[in-house]
């Protein structure tokens, strides 16, 4: 089965990659000669998700899907969510975001926090939706030099170690991203069964 993933974002391909089945060939949107930029401007992770999915389907009119990741943070109201890769500012990098995280975070007792993932899949036309959530708690300082995003400062309910600090196979089993990834694989393996 071919399938495209909306992302240029090299880290989710690779994480994504690891996962799915050997009889899915993965591409991407650049690799269709698609290099503008997807928008996803919506006020949810799903319909952010399935706004990037449909950007791809309308242009291609090809089996694609799509994710969208927020942490959300209990003290914050659920900040940054939706804007968590923009939540420094749009030019900003993921060290601004984490930076920024942690001092808003200063004063804060309440540490817990959230990851989830939507994937939007479009199957023959057809549009599904799965999530993963990972419950943790964010910690005072970075630790760890793996992953991307806010890995090094999200510690896993469980766990005495934070995303970044784990072998990317161990985080895989437990994260966000895995338990979405599993919930569409299993559907495409029974779709193909």
């Amino acid at each position: 089965m071919n399938l495209i993933f909306a992302t240029n974002n090299l880290h989710k391909l690779e994480e994504v990659s690891a996962m799915l089945s050997k009889s899915v060939a993965l591409s991407t949107p650049s690799r269709r000669g698609i290099t503008e930029d997807i928008p996803e401007n919506r006020p949810t992770l799903e319909g952010n998700a399935l706004q990037k999915a449909r950007y791809i389907y309308e242009r291609l009119h090809e089996n694609c899907f799509a994710d969208d990741t927020g942490l959300e943070v209990e003290a914050l109201n659920g900040a940054p969510g939706v804007r968590s890769a923009r939540y420094a500012g749009e030019a900003k990098s993921m060290q601004d975001n984490m930076q920024k995280l942690l001092r808003d975070m200063k004063d804060e007792s309440n540490r817990s926090a959230r990851f989830r993932t939507v994937i939007a899949l479009i199957l023959e036309g057809k549009e599904y939706l799965f999530e993963g959530e990972v419950k943790g708690e964010i910690l005072r300082s970075k630790a760890g030099s793996g992953g991307f995003g806010y890995d090094p400062i999200f510690r896993p309910e469980g766990y005495n170690v934070t995303f970044a600090e784990m072998e990317p196979e161990e985080k895989n089993k437990i994260s966000h991203r895995g338990k979405a990834i599993r919930q569409l694989v299993n559907f495409l393996n029974q779709c193909a069964g």
